[in-house]
């Protein structure tokens, strides 16, 4: 198993030019690379198991399961389907199934657990939003908690046998209907489940028909000083150069304590500073050698794709047209995009009927309407339909469909 904290990738150096002035097309493209994005052909496999993905892009964004599936898929070449991710993630257990960064659903990589939780726990939250006679305080959370971890010891349990356990443990205020979601009351604990997440006694198991399931993948938290640390140097080598505001912005953490926390690691020499489209962004001590070629190549990524969320600056990620057509409110990952060259050239989405999958791609700009482009498209296509167990039907054209909620 990969030591907590240490990316399960390979990384060679980084074959082009050592540099303190990098520009946005070398941090393209070594983001890229090191997301096994690289290569738009499916005939090239990368080698990469499901949670060595998933380590390499700090997780898959799993709200929507499919797209989680897809994302890793994506990156692990020729042959891989969703087949293999949902193996590896309910049948192996090198995948988990979680809340991760920005308290999102996340597929992330068992080996990667303790780090994941220790820095989740030790990253500051805000006031709780429940008014003060709904929310728990600290004790009766960690009541909960403990609660939690001794319901899921042994067996898997839906929402509501999770409650009847928990109640039965702690009393009948944790099960109390009293918090507002989506048109429903859940009961008062409820509010601790990203807690007992970060430490390490929930996560999701596989649904029973409808009905979610938790599980207690029995993690131990790494200490959350050494676990922050690591997590910046995981986060800068996979998008790197960043700021501690786009670290911050990535893992929805404030400002200040992001920068408070870049401070003290580049005073610990673990971090070097670099000059990044005109201004200071910070990269891994040693790790300053980015390409000299440019990215190249089509691919599709699904909704919330940890490239597109986590790539800064925005607007260079999104150029012109795209930022308006791609972006929702400014939020990126609400649209599935088409990268061509490293850059959003335009929007997708796919309709399925049985085996067949009608893949619709809206072109942003002129970057698609070239012979070598339009034919790594329709491959990205049909690798889009091998992934996802069917056939693809490829349509240029509008998407009709809005953004995700």
């Amino acid at each position: 198993m990969t030591s907590p904290g240490t990316s399960p990738v390979t990384n060679p150096a980084t074959s082009g030019t050592t540099t303190s002035d990098v520009t946005w097309r070398q941090a393209n493209a070594r983001r890229l690379a090191r997301q096994a994005l690289d290569d738009p052909s499916p005939a090239a496999p990368s080698g990469l198991t499901p949670s060595a993905v998933a380590g390499a892009m700090l997780g898959a964004h799993a709200q929507v399961l499919s797209a989680a599936e897809l994302s890793l898929a994506l990156r692990m070449g020729a042959g891989a389907t969703r087949a293999d991710v949902r193996r590896a993630l309910w049948e192996e257990g090198t995948l988990v199934k979680t809340y991760g960064p920005r308290g999102t659903v996340h597929l992330l990589s068992a080996a990667d657990m303790q780090l994941w939780t220790g820095a989740l726990s030790a990253v500051p939250s805000g006031p709780p939003p429940w008014p003060e006679d709904v929310r728990m305080g600290p004790e009766r959370t960690d009541e909960v908690v403990a609660a939690i971890a001794d319901a899921l010891a042994d067996e898997a349990l839906t929402t509501d046998e999770l409650t009847e356990a928990i109640v039965a443990r702690t009393g009948p205020w944790a099960g109390e209907r009293v918090m507002e979601a989506f048109q429903d009351k859940w009961p008062r604990w409820r509010q601790a489940t990203h807690t007992a997440a970060h430490r390490g006694v929930l996560a999701f198991g596989p649904n029973r028909g409808r009905k979610v399931t938790y599980t207690n993948p029995r993690v131990t938290p790494l200490p959350g000083p050494d676990a922050l640390g690591r997590l910046v140097v995981r986060y800068l080598r996979a998008y790197g150069p960043a700021t501690p505001q786009n670290f911050a912005k990535w893992l929805a953490a404030p400002k200040e304590w992001a920068t408070g926390l870049f401070a003290s690691l580049a005073g610990a020499a673990r971090i070097e500073e670099v000059r990044f489209e005109g201004g200071p962004a910070w990269v891994a001590a040693g790790d300053a050698a980015f390409p000299d070629a440019p990215a190249r190549g089509v691919r599709l990524l699904p909704y919330f794709d940890a490239y597109t969320i986590a790539s800064q600056p925005r607007d260079r990620l999104f150029a012109g047209a795209a930022r308006d057509r791609a972006l929702a409110g400014g939020q990126a990952g609400n649209y599935p995009v088409v990268l061509v060259d490293g850059t959003v050239a335009g929007v997708w989405h796919q309709r399925r009927s049985g085996r067949r999958i009608t893949v619709t791609v809206e072109p942003i700009g002129p970057a698609l309407a070239t012979r070598r482009a339009r034919e790594e498209l329709a491959t990205q296509a049909e690798r889009v339909g091998a992934i996802l167990e069917g056939r693809t039907e490829l349509v240029v054209g509008p998407v009709a469909v809005g953004p995700h909620a």
